[in-house]
């Protein structure tokens, strides 16, 4: 017998489900585009670049956005009184699960092929383009040369989760090959998920560092910098007037030496020359400040700063309620985890934290747990950006680039992607910390039997009762998201993520110590001297 079709109000909610996330494919777009196009530098813009830095950002936003979709799909097969719908047998359940895979398949692979393949060879050609004696096709030889390196990493990383074992063999006394045939059969049976879930989880480790690093100080850094603002432009341009009148009394006081014809010494002449420096740095300065002071867009954002301290509380607020609950999440499994063997997985939740708490409250008026979700995932890439803005690209105490609006480098621009990209993938383990059982079932209960005695009878009869999915559920009554099989097919990387949330919990506490002590932020940050992607014709306004 065919299955049953959807009822007029469930399919409706699927028509909705799948318009929210076409619309929000069309936001990602027009969101990576936007958000590129304001920071690559006018004067270096180049179209391969570009293309590749909008692309790669908007697959890792989509891939991102697959996770409300994820939760959404395995929560509508089943009623709320644990029962599975009329339409949902065996075989639709295990399209609906299929139609999922593949989509992540599809995208992690795209994935993998950006960070390994795409991105390091854009790069490299554009290191190579900055000699300007290099032909093209050295620069296409040199890249490809390069990306050869990235290209054996993924190799082995994909090799390496294929063949991992997440069983053993029955039988102990199997021989080498018996053993290497139970590899290949587990292989097979997997589809490839393991080699795919074991490279994906090794970007989301580093993923993992880069939101320690960025995202964890952007969480205080945002918020603080839009109640506290910026400087006064005026009164900037007052001290830097008054600091080019102090450069200049110093330059005529060592050239006054040499009014008679003898030569300088060398410490005089070095330290003219820092003097120069200096003055052009300040007059360049001068030019910016003048120009922003008349903007008329300096006006407006004035105009606006009521609304930015209120946005920064929000903010402040919306980071305060996730680390309390990422907290308890964490402390939650140190308490009644199945320990670290496990991936610190816990059955059931016994610390309950706000988030965990009210995404169940926004199931009962569809789709505002979805929106909620959506939500926190663009507040993470947002604070995220305002870390890396903030921070810069370092490698260890070496500042490689820096990230200003409109002056951002071909080089910088992929690297931004490439961080963002990275955090993002750590994103979707950010969420499931903050809500595991919503993560892994979404709004799935299923029955179980509860004995009721009557009184009257004295006896006892038993009847089903639904109950919330956890992972003490049967695995017939209750469907794991696809997201959570990813992020949990090796134990080693969710233990590995667990430690990664004390140290973030640690960080954004340095972070708002170091925000909260630090002053108000110059209307031209960035104009110093060792800014080498500021141009003397290129004035911009820097405000926030």
């Amino acid at each position: 017998m065919a299955a049953a079709a959807p009822s007029g109000a469930a399919s409706a909610e699927l028509v909705i489900g799948w318009c929210i996330f076409g619309l929000l494919l069309l936001a990602i777009l027009a969101f990576c585009w936007i958000y590129v196009r304001k920071y690559q530098s006018q004067r270096e813009s180049e179209v391969v670049s570009t293309i590749t830095a909008i692309f790669s950002l908007a697959i890792a936003l989509i891939t991102s956005a697959l996770l409300p979709v994820d939760i959404f799909l395995v929560s509508y097969m089943k009623n709320q009184n644990g029962t599975f719908k009329d339409w949902a047998n065996a075989n639709v359940s295990r399209q609906i699960e299929d139609t999922v895979l593949y989509g992540y398949y599809t995208l992690y692979s795209v994935i993998l092929f950006c960070v390994f393949f795409w991105i390091p060879f854009v790069y490299f050609y554009y290191e190579e383009k900055d000699d300007d004696d290099t032909s093209k096709c050295t620069q296409i030889k040199t890249a490809f040369k390069y990306t050869l390196g990235f290209a054996v990493i993924c190799a082995l990383l994909l090799l390496v989760g294929a063949f991992v074992p997440l069983n053993v063999p029955n039988n102990k006394n199997s021989t080498e090959w018996e053993k290497v045939k139970f590899l290949f059969e587990e292989l097979g049976s997997s589809h490839g998920l393991a080699a795919l879930s074991f490279s994906i989880s090794s970007l989301t480790l580093i993923g993992m560092l880069a939101a320690i690093t960025y995202t964890a100080y952007g969480m205080s850094a945002l918020p603080l910098n839009l109640i506290k603002g910026t400087r006064s432009a005026a009164y900037e341009r007052l001290e830097n007037t008054e600091d080019i009148e102090e450069v200049e009394q110093h330059i005529q006081t060592i050239k006054s030496k040499s009014k008679d014809g003898r030569p300088l010494p060398a410490r005089d002449k070095r330290a003219l020359k820092q003097f120069e420096e200096r003055l052009r740095t300040l007059r360049k300065r001068e030019r910016h400040l003048e120009y922003i002071e008349n903007s008329w867009w300096t006006k407006f954002c004035g105009a606006l700063r009521p609304l930015k301290i209120i946005w920064g509380i929000f903010f402040i607020l919306v980071a305060l309620l996730f680390i309390i609950s990422l907290f308890l999440s964490n402390l939650d499994k140190a308490l009644h985890s199945a320990g670290i063997d496990s991936g610190f997985i816990i059955f059931g939740a016994n610390l309950s934290n706000p988030l965990n708490m009210l995404l169940p409250v926004l199931q009962t008026v569809f789709p505002l747990d979805y929106i909620l979700i959506t939500i926190i995932i663009m507040y993470f890439i947002f604070t995220s950006m305002a870390g890396i803005r903030n921070i810069g690209i370092w490698f260890f105490w070496v500042r490689l680039y820096k990230i200003r609006r409109g002056r951002t480098r071909p080089q910088a621009l992929l690297f931004l992607c490439m961080i963002l990209l990275l955090i993002v993938l750590h994103t979707s383990y950010m969420i499931y910390s903050l809500a595991p059982q919503y993560v892994m079932y979404g709004s799935q209960n299923y029955l179980i039997e509860s004995n009721i005695t009557y009184d009257d009878h004295k006896n006892n009869s038993a009847f089903p009762v639904p109950k919330r999915c956890d992972a003490d559920a049967p695995e017939d009554q209750c469907t794991v998201t696809r997201t959570y099989l990813f992020l949990h097919k090796f134990w080693f990387f969710s233990a590995a993520y667990y430690f990664g949330n004390w140290a973030f919990l640690v960080v954004f506490l340095i972070g708002l110590i170091v925000s909260c002590c630090k002053g108000k932020k110059s209307v031209i940050e960035g104009v110093d001297e060792d800014d080498s992607d500021i141009s003397d014709d290129e004035p911009s306004v820097y405000s926030v």
